[in-house]
């Protein structure tokens, strides 16, 4: 359980961090197309039925696979240095939909 909580915390920080971009706006955008990149890779790796136990585990190994996807996918060059914030942001957004997603 103490995964999941310190996982959140992290995934709450991810949010907080691409929120605070907002004052740029091409930033904000940027951040915004690679963590839909990274949200809908989420999706098939975890599926639409998923505890947040579940979740926290797929986010040990998610930083693999989402060099992988934005590598195939995003846009523009630069995104490496964003990769924490945004997977953190998507796993926080992709958590309300888990079946004992508590606020």
């Amino acid at each position: 359980m103490t995964s999941v909580v310190v996982a959140r915390q992290e995934w709450e920080q991810g949010t907080r961090r691409l929120e605070a971009s907002r004052d740029d706006p091409h930033r904000y955008r940027q951040l915004v197309e690679l963590l839909e990149l990274v949200y809908d890779e989420l999706r098939k790796q975890v599926g639409q039925t998923y505890s947040l136990g579940e979740l926290a585990t797929v986010y040990g190994d998610a930083e693999r696979w989402a060099r992988e996807v934005l590598d195939e996918r995003a846009q523009f060059s630069g995104w490496h240095r964003d990769l924490t914030t945004v997977l953190a942001a998507a796993f926080d957004a992709y958590q309300r939909g888990a079946v004992d997603y508590e606020p």
